[in-house]
C-alpha cells in the first residue's frame, strides 16, 4: 500500500527528529541527496532549470496513469537533498493530492530557519515548480 502525502512528511519529521544537532541534520540532507538516482543528462536543459534558485536545481515532471513522477537534481549537495525530500513526499501522486497539501514537513524540521535566505528562495522555488506541474497535468488530464 502506498503512503499518503502526509504520512511520509510524518515519517520525515520523525527521521529528523532523531537529530538535535543542525550539523548533524545537513549530513543527512546531503545523504539524502547522494542517495538520490542521478539525472539524465537528457533531462538537463533550460526548460528543466529552476528558476528564483542560486544553485542550479533541473525539474523532470511526467505524467502518466494519473499521477506525477518527479526526477531531479542539483549541483548543490544540500538543495539536492532538499529537492530528495520533496520529491519523496509528493512524487507519484495525484496533480489533485500535490494542489490539495500543505507542506507542513517544513516547518517542522526547521528546514526554513536554518537555510540561507537564498536557499530558501530556492525552496519556495522548487515548491511552486512542482504545484505549477500539478496544475499544468491537472489541466490537460
Amino acid at each position: 500500500m502506498t503512503m499518503t502525502i502526509n504520512e511520509r512528511q510524518d515519517e520525515i519529521i520523525d527521521e529528523f527528529s532523531g537529530f538535535d544537532d543542525w550539523m548533524d541534520k545537513y549530513q543527512l540532507l546531503i545523504d539524502l541527496g547522494n542517495e538520490q538516482e542521478p539525472l539524465d543528462e537528457r533531462y538537463k536543459t533550460e526548460q528543466n532549470l529552476i528558476d528564483g534558485c542560486q544553485s542550479r536545481v533541473w525539474l523532470q515532471a511526467d505524467y502518466a496513469d494519473g499521477k506525477i513522477h518527479f526526477q531531479a537534481e542539483s549541483d548543490a549537495l544540500i538543495v539536492k537533498g532538499i529537492v530528495a525530500l520533496l520529491i519523496r513526499v509528493l512524487n507519484d501522486s495525484t496533480p489533485q493530492e500535490i494542489l490539495n497539501t500543505d507542506l507542513y514537513f517544513i516547518d517542522q524540521i526547521g528546514l526554513k530557519e536554518h537555510l540561507s535566505p537564498t536557499r530558501s528562495n530556492g525552496l519556495v522555488a522548487m515548491v511552486k515548480q512542482m504545484r505549477m506541474y500539478a496544475l499544468a497535468f491537472q489541466a490537460k488530464g
